[in-house]
């Protein structure tokens, strides 16, 4: 049995990026869950399953039933390992649908880590047991500081410097500045602005580390049948809206213009009425607070096109571990400038999707530190041991090149959401409604965090 294109991601939903998002993360998780089941047609009831991260450890899945009226919950899991989980959420998801242990899975990431929690500081102290007992002596005390030490080997290994780590942030940086929903929406770097950059913990620059972020994602799972019927229900949904609003028209006889979101409105002398964000906020520009037109939340029938709400499937979903791990500081490795357990859950993707590296349209790779970066360009098969800084000098990755990377700045240009950002992008350039958008890809490769158990995606446009 495969589960190759046997289920869907039927809607997504995400609130703004920023500093300071100003309410609770149960609250903005609600939000995206509710956008997501909106973009796919389907209503709070409808949801009989939920997939957490672990690293979302102030909301379960209760709090989300209790708060959205469910009655009940056939499923529910959480996966675990920080950043490694957030592909694993729908791998799981995926399993519940296509074994019929759930019809309806909401998968979710919400984080204040900008204005409550920040993961780069440090707030260990003394009578400290387990594995860290023997990192922190030795002042390996953050994430900074623990992936160092193979950013290190891998310079040494491969005769690089960090400018090839800088390469890394400059593509991503450039992404994000075309990107009005990113945080770093207008703002792009040099590679001399990346190296002149002060140390965080050398090899690594600030430029090299990920965002600080406030903000939610969701995607909703649905079996591959299910969402074939959603998608005609919304097609039925939107051409009565559009003989409606025909109507409508007729009656009053009034002219029609297009307003920022795109969708047609009347105009009766009128001022336009501001388009809602997806975090239910007037847009009013990008960065850090407003969302884009390419982002507002339109229900179904109410606008917008039926590309941008086309269900893209999962052709493969996997998780891996490789050898002797810890979590971030596996240095007990035979080589700590590979990532063993993405290598494995690149196995596993391409054997479960039955498609190799050519096969991959656009990439969106888990980006928390650019130096996994480079590695994990290796583990999934896009270049040698050591070559991947070849694949940015060479221009392959940009977005008229061979594979686009990070379409949308990942977590170095757009925000930090453990991954999910990744996931919500990879949709939307299948359905081809990206703020960046690549040429009619067919499949992406999502990736979760490396230097931890880790999980990875494919997936593709309209199945295989």
């Amino acid at each position: 049995m495969t589960i190759r294109n046997k289920a869907a991601i039927a809607g997504i939903g995400q609130t703004e990026f920023s500093k300071d998002s100003g309410r609770s993360t149960l609250h903005m998780a609600l939000e995206a869950i509710l956008q997501a089941l909106d973009d796919a047609g389907l209503q709070p009831k409808d949801i009989d399953g939920v997939v957490k991260m672990g690293a979302n450890d102030d909301i379960f899945e209760i709090d989300l039933a209790r708060s959205l009226g469910l009655a009940n919950l056939r499923f529910f899991a959480e996966i675990p390992h920080g950043g490694g989980a957030s592909c694993g959420t729908v791998a799981a998801a995926t399993a519940a649908v296509v074994s019929g242990m759930a019809d309806v899975v909401v998968t979710f990431r919400s984080l204040n880590e900008r204005s409550e929690r920040r993961f780069g500081l440090s707030n260990l102290g003394g009578g400290l047991g387990g594995w860290m007992q023997y990192k922190m002596p030795h002042g390996l005390v953050t994430p900074a500081q623990w992936v160092s030490i193979f950013a290190q080997r891998y310079l040494f290994e491969y005769g690089h410097t960090t400018e090839e780590f800088g390469r890394v942030s400059v593509l991503a940086r450039k992404h994000a500045a075309t990107n009005p929903h990113a945080m770093m929406y207008g703002r792009p770097i040099t590679l001399e602005e990346h190296q002149a950059s002060r140390w965080i913990a050398e090899p690594l620059r600030l430029l090299d580390c990920t965002l600080d972020t406030d903000g939610a994602c969701a995607a909703i799972v649905v079996s591959a049948e299910k969402a074939k019927r959603l998608e005609e229900e919304g097609r039925r949904k939107m051409k009565h809206a559009e003989e409606e609003r025909g109507i409508r028209r007729a009656e009053v006889g009034g002219t029609t213009q297009r307003d920022r979101s795109g969708i047609e409105r009347e105009d009766r002398g009128q001022s336009p009425q501001p388009v809602l964000s997806e975090g239910g906020a007037a847009a009013e520009g990008g960065g850090s607070g407003g969302v884009p037109p390419t982002y507002s939340s339109r229900r179904r029938g109410e606008g917008g096109s039926d590309a941008e709400r086309r269900a893209v499937y999962i052709a493969a979903a996997a998780q891996g571990t490789g050898s002797q791990t810890e979590m971030m500081t596996s240095y007990q490795r035979r080589s700590l400038s590979r990532l063993e357990e993405a290598e494995a859950t690149a196995r596993q993707l391409y054997r479960i999707a039955e498609l190799t590296p050519k096969d991959i349209d656009v990439a969106e790779i888990y980006d928390h530190f650019t130096p996994f970066v480079l590695m994990a360009l290796e583990a999934y098969g896009f270049a040698e041991p050591g070559k991947a800084p070849w694949l940015f000098r060479e221009g392959r990755l940009e977005l008229d090149g061979e594979m686009p990377l990070n379409t949308h700045g990942g977590h170095l240009g757009e925000g930090y959401l453990h991954g999910f950002g990744h996931i919500v992008e990879a949709v939307r350039q299948l359905r081809g409604a990206a703020a960046n958008q690549a040429h009619d890809p067919k499949t992406v490769l999502v990736t979760s965090g490396t230097g931890v158990p880790t999980s990875g995606l494919i997936l593709s446009k309209g199945g295989y």
